[in-house]
């Protein structure tokens, strides 16, 4: 596969920006990992890296303050469609959202954003239930203790050293 542009698409608020400054470490019809700066900087998130697992439907984050502290991991349920004539990635955030803290706490988020994009027509019941299937699927291997297995692609690039939130506090 060509390395494409790539978009980011969200429902709730409906926008579609380029992530032009994302730098695409791998490519190919399985998985797409990219390392990044936060596009709208704030004091607790700097930058990250993110693995799309294109036939699964979800994207892992790892997000990271400036001092290169590990935040948490961030999930995306997403679809995504390719142009192949423009060569562009549209990937599309289909709400639902999982959050992994380092003390490996989960947190299924944003399921209250599904009613209204179904409701106002910008969510098809189709997309819904890909999103479901997919947003179990991680949660089953999150569940089973499998978080590295996702993590590993883009831990292959993450050369830095990590700090935890916890160890930074013990610091």
């Amino acid at each position: 596969m060509d390395v494409p542009a790539l978009f980011r698409k969200r429902l709730i608020p409906a926008e579609c920006v380029e992530l032009k400054d994302d730098e695409i470490l791998l490519c190919n019809e399985d998985m797409i990992v990219t390392r990044w700066k936060a596009l709208k900087p704030r004091p607790d998130l700097d930058h990250g890296y993110s693995c799309y697992f294109l036939k699964e439907g979800y994207k892992v984050s790892k997000f990271y303050d400036a001092g290169h502290r590990l935040l948490y991991y961030y999930c995306d349920i997403i679809r995504h469609d390719y142009d192949p004539e423009d060569n562009k990635m549209i990937f599309t955030d289909l709400l639902a959202d999982v959050i992994i803290y380092p003390d490996g706490f989960i947190k299924v988020v944003d399921l209250d954003e599904i009613v209204p994009a179904l409701d106002n027509g910008s969510l098809t019941i189709e997309q819904l239930k890909k999103a479901l299937l997919s947003c179990n699927a991680l949660l089953s291997l999150l569940y089973g203790g499998r978080l590295s297995e996702l993590t590993r692609p883009m831990d292959a690039f993450d050369t830095a050293p990590s700090v935890s939130r916890k160890e930074h506090r013990d610091q």
